[in-house]
């Protein structure tokens, strides 16, 4: 029985393809997981992508491989720091805070993940997208914000409070924003907020909401109860990941 179980619990894990990369934003280390397509043929588009609150999981390193296998060269980063991570969510909310309010630190260690994937073999440094969930969505808008070097951003049900003191000037990366309708998380002053600053800055963006989703609506582990506010939704998480390719086939 208990071999049984034991094969079962590891038959739902995730089968893994990519290395973990260790690279640094300055002083600070950073643990990172590379996906790269088998048997490419010349150089691949590559796609950062931001973990939720809490930390590098095996979520984020899921999204990769699926990545790789779509051709893209894909790294998932890590924002906190070797060997930080949250051991409850209240740690989270933090840790999390605490990049939230700091946007530069935020931004920095996103440009760090940005030029390691661009400096992987066989990546095409000019085709960078960075993708991101709940926290990682505010940091993919951050990129897009900040004028990294990038093609294209996805915030999946990320936050979309524009920061204090925020001039919107002119956006040159693509912005593709999945945001569950019912996202508690998320008020409609700050969807209100954040179409405004798009019109401001003039930027190429596009804005779906999926019914009945809340916030977290791709996550599995987050379960299937709305009333907490952050639950799973199977369509609003196929329906994201199809917007989300075919956004990529255009901006990459």
């Amino acid at each position: 029985m208990r071999s049984a179980a034991l094969a079962l619990s590891l038959a739902a894990l995730p089968v893994l393809a990519g290395q973990p990369l260790s690279y640094a934003d300055g002083a600070t280390k950073l643990a990172g997981y590379l996906s790269h397509p088998a048997d490419a043929k010349g150089k691949v588009p590559g796609v950062v992508v931001i973990h939720q609150w809490m930390g590098l999981t095996d979520h984020e390193r899921k999204v990769s491989d699926d990545l790789a296998k779509l051709g893209y060269a894909a790294l998932a980063a890590d924002i906190y720091g070797e060997g930080v991570r949250p051991a409850n969510t209240g740690e989270a909310g933090k840790l999390a805070g605490s990049f939230k309010g700091d946007r530069a630190l935020y931004r920095r260690r996103i440009a760090a993940a940005i030029e390691t994937l661009k400096a992987q073999k066989g990546v095409d440094g000019s085709r960078i997208a960075v993708i991101g969930f709940c926290f990682g969505g505010t940091g993919a808008i951050e990129a897009a914000r900040g004028g990294l070097p990038v093609k294209a951003v996805v915030s999946f049900h990320g936050g979309l409070d524009v920061p204090a003191g925020y001039a919107p000037g002119p956006m040159s990366a693509k912005v593709l924003v999945c945001h569950g309708a019912d996202d508690p998380w998320v008020p409609a002053k700050d969807v209100a907020a954040f179409q405004d600053e798009m019109r401001q800055a003039k930027a190429d963006y596009v804005f779906v909401a999926y019914a009945g989703a809340v916030h977290a609506f791709t996550q599995k582990e987050a379960g299937s109860d709305n009333s907490k506010g952050a639950a799973y939704n199977e369509a609003a998480h196929r329906r994201s990941w199809q917007h989300m390719k075919d956004f990529f086939h255009e901006a990459l």
